[in-house]
């Protein structure tokens, strides 16, 4: 199965690749970034042309997003439930399945901690998928780590009928 891993934000959203087919390897990973001084609109347009664009290229099985976490930042939290929104929305379009999990499912699967760090994280990223380096930056990692929950827990699900 090849996961689309997404870390959404409207300035950066972060993507990864992982394919669990045989043995779990990264394909690739990034950023999209938008521009601060464009309006809303057109940077949600540039999220979608991006998504759109990385969907037509790996055609992957399923699309892995990190829940929104509401903190202190109701105008952060806005904006990233926005970028979320283009993303179902892409997924949708594509006839993809679509997979949520909160940031500390995340680090469970991928760190066997709920509360791991960043750096803790992208170290479990870099070892689980054979990398050289830990991916910058942090959001293409939190994106890859996205994917990696999902390819690990994906297949349990499917076996207890979750």
């Amino acid at each position: 199965m090849l996961t689309l891993g997404i870390d959404p934000g409207t300035a950066r959203l972060g993507f990864g690749f992982v394919d669990d087919t045989d043995g779990l390897r990264c394909l690739e990973f990034g950023v999209v970034e938008t521009p601060s001084a464009q309006a809303m609109p057109g940077r949600l347009l540039v999220l979608y042309d991006a998504i759109e664009a990385l969907i037509a290229r790996h055609r992957p099985d399923a699309i892995a997003v990190e829940q929104l976490f509401f903190a202190r930042n109701v105008t952060n939290a806005l904006a990233v439930g926005q970028a979320r929104g283009v993303v179902l929305l892409a997924a949708a379009r594509a006839g993809l399945d679509v997979a949520e999990y909160t940031p500390s499912e995340v680090k469970q699967a991928v760190a066997g901690y709920g509360k791991a760090d960043k750096a803790q994280m992208g170290e479990m990223v870099r070892i689980t998928l054979r990398l050289a380096q830990v991916p910058h930056p942090d959001d293409a990692a939190d994106a890859l780590a996205v994917a990696l929950c999902h390819a690990q827990t994906a297949p349990f699900n499917l076996r207890v009928g979750a």
